[in-house]
């Protein structure tokens, strides 16, 4: 013989009762079984708000009773359509039997933990008596017995305990006549030793269905809910999230412990001691295999088997200097709570005996403060030890699995996960058994553990990176489009799953959590909310997602200067922007300081040769252990472009609005023409190298005029080229005198940098640079002669965007 229970939703609907009818019917046909039932979804809580609201005198207990009743009668009525005139008398006999309960209560003005668990039963008694009559009506040979007949328990009110000598006779008394197809038992409920309705706590209905298999010996308990069994986390927070196969008991004592809601933990205590298994089912989707829980060792090789939590938690800290070494105080301050029925639900001591940490269900926790700061009240005035300290708006989140005491690391890879993430942990307790780990952490983290945890022990062949683009103009766009293109091949052949989650230009922003759909991005941006760098920052932080990379595609000065903000909130930032590695030396240090401490990658490389591995060169060689002794590049490929398509049959204006055209200057061509862009890069590669330098400290040679140095707008930058013409003719001309090009040259030497115009001989390196290309040679300790050369286009949207790309790739490999 089965047991079967069917939870809230199983039951919450004339739809869902129907599929629990088909699931009894199938089973019916093979073996007698027994039926266990909760109330209707969402009932016990009406309930007991009819409770506190006739207590309360509150007259509108009467109107919320009629909906209650309603509801049921519909519920009846949905299900038996031609339901006899007798049935609906009985239904109306139990509802005019609350009605009554609930009359009382407003006349006297008292609602006991007696009375409230009198008055909750109800649930369970109405769905009981309407799903075996619906039963009855396909024909089933199907009886309705009363668990409070049978389950015997203390006057532990709204949670009583089970008295086992009294309670398994009678169940076995009355199965070894019991002939009938199916019983249906209401769940939850018991009755006293003194005969008073008692209930067995929230999730009592499981705990019902694991008394009653144990005491008929059954072949398996079954245990119907809304979820295809236990997860590896909850679906609701962790899409990725999947059903366990197999649990050992004690797993699945942890995991629904510390708020796998789909088992109520005392539930599993009776069939383990007969070893009966226990099977989670979804009534929705009757084929899924869910959940099969044993004694058998079940973890096919895995260490972690699930991550669970537990929100609401408050945190509290009883410490001071003389509870070292003096016996007793553990004592004194668990006592306490228990006296006063606080639930202690994690404890952490260090060594040092000056600090005990607990925790406790957050709606306890002041209480639990106001007890013990009196118990101890002699001590704290004699400053012995501190009042108690209560933090709230935590939660614990933990690992699970019976393999984890086998394996090394496995609290290492936890904390470390986390801590990349900018998750601070609060405490921390593993029991001796090595079969939970866990942790006290901000609530506001939870989503974000709970996805980080699962992606690094349940999902180790992908990386999810959640990134939010600043700046969507000419190479912001095409990154966006590089991103889309290449979703699916970093997916199936990198294993990162990579979502854009923000976007923002000077006007609008957008953000979607699951990911921004990148077909028509541009019309949902248009539609976006009113943009700012701030607000930006603000919803990053809020969404607080695991693996969050910020892009900034601007040339902003102040979107440049969050990047501290972003960096603390362990956020990694790829900037093309080069205002940020390009300012105080102080500034660049305390970025690189922060991402360190952070854990958030600070990626620049397309400040210097948009997509050229310029940045990335130099590192390595540095971190291999060599040493740069001088550096010369062509780093401007916009001046490189206009200084490789200007000569005596065209005009330098021409050349530099071609230039801006087609995208390889800035918008303000006098930012590429005044050298200050290329002194900003040879600036970060002498840092990268291990120089402290300023870019004041930068010799720039300008070739303008002065008037186009001291123009007072773009405009006005172009009428003076076409002014000096000739300056700039003269220029070309000297230099294809002596057989030379024109190029724009950046060097580092000894501690010193310069940038300036240069003629270039025939045989240099330089020399045949053509169009938009950049060169760097890097002349190191090992590279004396026969400098190490990068060089490959060095503007252009699709090339800057690339580099951006590979460096947001990067962060997922860090």
């Amino acid at each position: 013989m089965n047991v079967l229970k069917f939870g809230g939703t199983s039951v919450g609907s004339a739809e869902n009762i129907n599929k629990v009818v088909n699931i009894l019917e199938n089973y019916a046909e093979k073996a007698p079984l027994v039926c266990v039932v909760s109330a209707v979804g969402g009932v016990t809580d009406k309930l007991i708000i009819l409770g506190k609201l006739a207590q309360n005198k509150d007259e509108s207990f009467q109107s919320e009773y009629e909906a209650l009743k309603t509801l049921h009668l519909e519920l009846l009525s949905e299900l038996i359509p031609n339901a006899s005139p007798k049935v609906v008398s009985q239904l109306e006999e139990i509802l005019n039997a609350l009605k009554s309960l609930l009359d009382g209560i407003f006349l006297i003005n008292e609602l006991s933990p007696k009375t409230s668990d009198k008055l909750v039963s109800f649930g369970e008694l109405l769905s009981s008596f309407i799903i075996t009559e619906t039963l009855k009506s396909k024909g089933l040979d199907a009886v309705r017995k009363n668990s409070q007949d049978f389950i015997i328990t203390n006057t532990n009110y709204t949670k009583a305990d089970v008295i086992y000598e009294l309670t398994l006779p009678k169940i076995q008394e009355y199965f070894k006549t019991a002939e009938q197809q199916v019983t249906v038992l209401p769940g939850f409920v018991a009755t006293s030793e003194l005969g008073e309705a008692t209930t067995l706590g929230r999730g009592g209905s499981d705990f019902t269905a694991a008394i009653v298999a144990t005491a008929i010996e059954a072949e398996q308990l079954e245990i119907w809910t809304d979820v295809s069994g236990m997860y590896t986390a909850n679906p609701k927070l962790v899409k990725q999230a999947q059903p366990i196969e197999k649990l050992s008991y004690q797993e699945a004592m942890e995991l629904s412990h510390f708020g796998a809601k789909v088992l109520y933990p005392p539930t599993i205590q009776p069939v383990l001691i007969q070893n009966i298994p226990i099977v989670i089912k979804n009534t929705l989707e009757p084929e899924a295999p869910g959940t099969y829980i044993t004694n058998d060792e079940q973890s096919n090789g895995l260490t972690v088997r699930g991550i669970t939590n537990i929100d609401n938690i408050a945190l509290l800290t009883l410490e001071g200097n003389s509870m070292v070494g003096i016996p007793g105080f553990s004592k004194r301050l668990f006592e306490t709570l228990a006296i006063n029925k606080i639930n202690v639900i994690l404890i952490t001591q260090a060594s040092s005996e000056h600090t005990i940490c607990f925790a406790v269900d957050e709606a306890d926790g002041d209480h639990a403060k106001e007890v013990i700061d009196f118990n101890f009240g002699y001590e704290i005035a004699l400053r012995k030890i501190n009042p108690i300290l209560i933090e709230k708006d935590l939660a614990i989140v933990a690992l699970v699995g019976d393999n984890m005491k086998s394996h090394q690391g496995i609290s290492g890879k936890m904390f470390s996960t986390l801590g990349k993430n900018n998750i601070n942990i609060r405490a921390i307790a593993q029991g001796a058994s090595e079969r939970n780990i866990s942790t006290v952490i901000a609530q506001q983290d939870v989503k974000k553990a709970l996805n980080t945890l699962h992606e690094t022990f349940f999902e180790v062949k992908t990386k999810q990176l959640n990134v939010f683009i600043s700046g969507v103009g000419n190479v912001g766009e095409r990154l966006v489009e590089q991103i889309h293109q290449q979703k699916k091949y970093l997916r199936d052949t990198l294993k990162i799953n990579l979502r854009v989650v923000g976007l923002s230009n000077s006007r609008t922003m957008l953000f979607d959590e699951d990911g921004i759909p990148l077909k028509n991005w541009k019309e949902s941006l248009a539609k976006g909310e009113k943009a700012s760098m701030e607000g930006f920052f603000n919803r990053i932080k809020l969404l607080n997602l695991r693996n969050s990379v910020f892009v900034d595609v601007t040339a902003n000065e102040e979107v440049a200067k969050l990047y501290g903000k972003y960096l603390k909130e362990s956020i990694a930032v790829v900037a093309c922007n080069k205002i940020a590695c390009s300012s105080s030396y102080e500034n660049y240090s305390e970025l690189k300081n922060l991402s360190r401490k952070y854990n958030a990658p600070l990626l620049f490389e397309t400040n210097v040769g948009a997509g050229l591995p310029v940045i990335d060169t130099l590192n390595n060689l540095i971190a291999s252990g060599d040493k740069i002794k001088s550096i010369q590049a062509v780093l401007s490929g916009s001046l490189n472009f206009v200084f490789n398509n200007f000569n005596d049959t065209t005009k330098f204006h021409d050349v530099v609005k071609q230039a801006q055209a087609e995208g390889y200057t800035e918008p303000d061509p006098r930012i590429d023409l005044s050298g200050v862009d290329v002194a900003r890069k040879i600036l970060i590669l002498a840092r990268e190298s291990g120089s402290k330098m300023e870019l004041e400290d930068i010799t720039n040679h300008s070739f303008l005029t002065k008037a186009n140095l001291e123009s007072k707008s773009v405009d006005d930058f172009y009428k003076t080229l076409i002014d000096d013409e000739a300056h700039f003719q003269k220029l070309y001309s000297d230099a294809k005198a002596k057989n030379c090009q024109l190029k724009y040259v950046a060097e580092f030497n000894e501690g010193k940098a310069s940038v300036g115009l240069r003629e270039i001989p025939q045989g240099h390196p330089f020399y045949n640079l053509e169009g938009k290309d950049n060169i760097v040679m890097f002349y190191t300790h090992r590279y004396i002669e026969q400098p190490m050369i990068i060089k490959g286009a060095g503007a252009g949207a699709d090339v800057t965007a690339s580099g951006l790309f590979a460096d947001i790739i990067r962060t997922g490999n860090d």
